[in-house]
């Protein structure tokens, strides 16, 4: 079992954005003002939407590797077999989920979460 990455931070109720200072580098010298990236909340509603999915997938194939497991259920040369299969799926669809979790979370990591104004949304890798 593999633990999964830090979810993208959703904006927190009360939560304000970084202070606005003048930037003595910026042409006017005005003070920035600053909005909640929302190539960043994407990102966490992404995570919300894909998390729900693959703990249905593990589940899905965890009650029938329990039951497979069962001598109870089936006592053969090829329920070994079966179970080893299973457990191989298992295992592929838990790195398939760290696969995912992480690109959502490495890509929510290179987002900034708070943009000026003024600015068009950065993302990563752009």
């Amino acid at each position: 079992m593999y633990a999964d990455p830090p979810a993208p931070k959703p904006l927190q109720p009360g939560e304000t954005p970084p202070a606005s200072s003048a930037d003595p580098f910026s042409p006017d010298g005005q003070a920035t003002s600053w909005r909640f990236n929302p190539e960043y909340q994407k990102l966490v509603d992404l995570w919300q939407q894909v998390l729900p999915l693959l703990e249905s997938l593990t589940t899905s194939v965890d009650k029938p590797l329990q039951m497979a497991r069962s001598r109870d259920v089936w006592d053969a040369p090829v329920a070994e077999r079966y179970v080893q299969d299973m457990g191989e799926w298992r295992n592929r669809l838990g790195m398939y989920r760290q696969a995912v979790l992480t690109a959502i979370s490495d890509q929510a990591a290179d987002t900034p979460r708070w943009i000026p104004v003024a600015a068009g949304a950065p993302h990563a890798y752009s």
